[in-house]
C-alpha cells in the first residue's frame, strides 16, 4: 500500500480505486530502478547522447551589466526538443520500457511535455498518444504539426476550458481503460504519489549540474534562484540541490494573467487556497463550492489551475517564495532577453526573466548573483509574441 509521497501534508493519492494498483505498480519500479546501474547507465547515455547534456550555465554579460547584478542563465532551452521536459520523458519512458509497457499516454499544453514524449516513444519503438486542449491546439500549432511527424497521435481535448487542465482529466480517463498496457507519463510535479517524487528525480539532474557550474564560476552559491511554474518540475528540478542550503533564496514565477484581480488567472500559489486536483492535496484555483476555476496566461504552460505538491509545501514552511508576473511584463522580459543576448525564451520562461529583471533593480539586491532556470526556447511561440506586438509573420 502506498504510504510516502507528503510533503507536509501535501501530496498523497486521491484517486479512483482502479488506478491504486498502477500506481503501486508504478512506485515499485521506480524504487527498483532508480538507483539501478543498468538503468542509470542508460538514461544518462540518452540524455547526453540524445537530449545533449549537460546544458551550460550562461553568464548573461550584457543584462548583467545593464541591471547591476551576475545573471546566469541555466540554459535547458538548448536540450533537443527545445526544453527541460525531455529529463523526465527520457526518465519516465525507460522506466516504462522495464516494466514492459506497450503504449504511452501523455498530456500538454504549451505543447514541450508532448514533443519530449513523442520522440522518446519514437525512439524506444513505443507508440504514443498526447491529449491536449483544444485551444493549446490551435495557439501551438507547430508543436502538434512536431508530435504528429515523429508518430504521435494528438487528441485535442474539447471539454472544460480546452487547456492544460482538461488534457490531464482525458488522460487519466485513458489511462482507467488501458491501465494494463499504458504508461501515463505526466510532466510535471503533480498528480498522485510516485509522480511528484519521480519527476522532480528525473528533473533533478537540472539542479546537480547548476550547483556544479556556479561553484565553478563563482566560487560560492548563488544568492538566489528562479525559475517559473507551472505544474512545478523545471523550478523543482534546479530548487531540489538548493533547498538544503538556506543562505539561497528560491523564487516561483507563476503566470499572472493580464494583472487583473479575478479569480482565472494561473497564480495558483498566489491566488490559490488548498484542494485536491488530480490526484493530489496541494494549491488549486477554486471558487467558494470547491469547483475548480479556469486558469489563464499568454502562456500554455502555466495555464494551469493546480501546482505540485511538493511547491505547496515550500510555500506554506517558507522555504520558497512565489511571486506573479503578468502577461504584459513577461512580454518584456522576452523581448529584452531576445535584444540584449540574442536568447529568445519561451514564454514560461520569460516570466522568470521578467522576474530576474524585477529583482534585480530592487536596490538592496545589486551585485547580487542570480541564477535563471531557462526552462525552454521560444520558437513554439512567434505567433503568440508576433501577435502581442502588431506584427504578421
Amino acid at each position: 500500500m502506498i504510504t510516502k509521497g507528503k510533503f507536509g501534508k501535501y501530496g498523497g493519492v486521491f484517486v479512483p480505486e482502479l488506478i491504486i494498483p498502477a500506481l503501486e505498480e508504478l512506485e515499485k519500479a521506480f524504487l527498483k530502478y532508480k538507483d539501478d546501474k543498468k538503468f542509470n547507465e542508460e538514461l544518462e547515455f540518452y540524455l547526453r547522447e540524445f537530449a545533449g547534456r549537460p546544458t551550460g550555465l550562461y553568464y548573461a554579460s550584457n543584462l548583467s551589466k545593464k541591471l547591476g547584478c551576475k545573471i546566469y542563465l541555466k540554459r535547458e532551452d538548448m536540450l533537443h526538443t527545445g526544453a527541460h521536459k525531455i529529463n523526465n520523458t527520457l526518465g519516465q519512458g525507460l522506466l516504462a520500457k522495464y516494466m514492459g509497457k506497450t503504449r504511452l499516454i501523455a498530456e500538454t499544453g504549451a505543447g514541450q511535455h508532448g514533443i519530449a514524449t513523442a520522440v522518446v516513444g519514437a525512439m524506444l519503438g513505443i507508440p504514443v498518444e498526447v491529449y491536449m486542449g483544444s485551444e493549446d491546439v490551435e495557439r501551438q500549432k507547430l508543436n502538434v504539426f512536431r508530435m504528429e511527424l515523429s508518430g504521435a497521435g494528438v487528441t485535442p481535448v474539447e471539454s472544460g476550458s480546452c487547456t492544460l487542465k482538461d488534457a490531464i482529466n482525458e488522460a487519466f480517463r485513458d489511462w482507467i481503460t488501458n491501465v494494463e498496457t499504458t504508461h501515463y507519463l505526466i510532466g510535471s510535479t503533480m498528480g498522485p504519489h510516485p509522480y511528484p517524487t519521480m519527476v522532480k528525480h528525473f528533473q533533478s539532474v537540472i539542479g546537480r549540474e547548476a550547483k556544479k557550474q556556479i561553484l565553478e564560476k563563482e566560487g560560492k552559491l548563488p544568492d538566489v534562484v528562479i525559475a517559473c511554474v507551472g505544474g512545478g518540475s523545471n523550478s523543482m528540478g534546479i530548487f531540489s540541490e538548493f533547498i538544503d542550503h538556506e543562505e539561497v533564496d528560491l523564487i516561483g514565477v507563476e503566470g499572472g494573467g493580464d494583472g487583473v484581480e479575478t479569480e482565472n488567472t494561473g497564480a495558483t500559489l498566489c491566488k490559490g487556497t488548498e484542494g485536491v486536483l488530480h490526484g493530489s492535496l496541494s494549491f488549486v484555483l477554486q471558487n467558494d463550492d470547491g469547483q475548480i476555476n479556469e486558469a489563464s496566461s499568454i502562456s500554455a504552460g502555466l495555464d494551469y489551475p493546480g501546482v505540485g505538491p511538493e511547491h505547496a509545501y515550500l510555500k506554506v514552511t517558507g522555504r520558497a517564495k512565489y511571486v506573479a508576473v503578468t502577461d504584459k511584463e513577461a512580454l518584456e522580459g522576452f523581448e529584452l532577453l531576445s535584444k540584449y543576448e540574442g536568447i529568445i525564451p519561451a514564454l514560461e520562461s520569460s516570466h522568470a526573466v521578467a522576474y530576474a529583471i524585477k529583482y534585480a533593480k530592487m536596490e538592496e539586491n545589486k551585485g547580487k548573483t542570480i541564477v535563471v532556470n531557462l526552462s525552454g526556447r521560444g520558437d513554439k511561440d512567434m505567433f503568440i509574441v508576433a501577435k502581442e506586438m502588431g506584427e504578421k509573420i
